[in-house]
């Protein structure tokens, strides 16, 4: 399909699933948001946010009304979707699942985990936003649990993670290594050594893989780019802080079974 250029995963390529990760590429919004911005709750203008919201829908052979987005809030809260919603009303939440053909679900983020599921044997797809909090949180668990509700077997359920920061250009304080081991001791070991003895230096993504494997999913390919190394080609949180700039454009990863 044509339209703005995206990675795929070969986990969740499976017939009559389409799915994408999309970057900075193929939109019409200008300036720090240049080109593909596709969030809502950024600065940009909201017509050319959603023409390129337009463009990834189509891209993906879905209505672009169909695409829906959260109102993310970093949070283990996972909901199930049946009719979309328009705009900036999507409900609180940074996960979701749907067995619904033709709703695209779709998760922002700009250095944060944007995580594809799909079990195509019960017809149950889902996406997840995770940064380090949501990831703490347990906003994995309870995709893939909410998934199971509708039929999907965790064995059988395959995923995909986009761009996200990676180690060892995630650099975080001992107060964030602290809440990591609080709730699980385990986790030492996604954290190395920082440029000082105050910081670390964090596999997000590692820790990601965990969490699934702990409720059974194993089946994980991962795109493996850092936003934060490539810039230009993907948002990035940390670089538009380093460079100064007073907001950031949104990367889109999006899921759809075909209707």
């Amino acid at each position: 399909m044509s339209g703005p250029p995206r990675l795929t995963v070969e986990a969740l390529t499976a017939p009559g699933i389409a799915h994408g990760f999309f970057g900075r590429a193929g939109g019409v919004s200008g300036g720090v948001y240049a080109s593909l911005n596709t969030g809502l709750g950024s600065d940009d203008d909201q017509g050319a946010v959603t023409e390129n919201r337009a463009r990834c829908a189509k891209a993906l052979g879905g209505a672009p009304q169909n695409l829906v987005t959260l109102y993310q809030i970093h949070s283990a809260t996972c909901v199930l979707v049946d009719e979309p919603w328009s705009g900036r009303n999507g409900p609180q939440a940074d996960g979701m699942v749907t067995q619904r053909p033709g709703i695209a679900l779709g998760v922002l983020a700009a250095d944060c985990m944007p995580f594809l599921f799909a079990e195509p044997a019960a017809g149950v797809i889902g996406a997840a936003h995770a940064g380090w909090r949501g990831a703490l949180a347990g906003v994995l668990e309870a995709t893939v649990e909410t998934m199971t509700r509708l039929g999907a077997k965790p064995e059988r359920i395959r995923a995909g993670l986009g761009p996200c920061l990676r180690q060892p250009n995630f650099e975080v304080g001992l107060d964030l290594v602290e809440a990591f081991l609080a709730k699980h001791p385990q986790s030492e070991r996604f954290f190395a050594a920082g440029v000082s003895p105050e910081k670390r230096q964090f596999d997000l993504a590692s820790f990601g893989r965990w969490r699934l494997e702990s409720v059974g999913v194993f089946g994980l390919d991962d795109t493996g780019v850092c936003t934060l190394a490539e810039p230009e080609k993907y948002f990035s949180y940390r670089a538009s802080r380093q460079a100064g700039e007073n907001d950031f454009g949104r990367n889109l990863s999006a899921i759809v079974v075909a209707p």
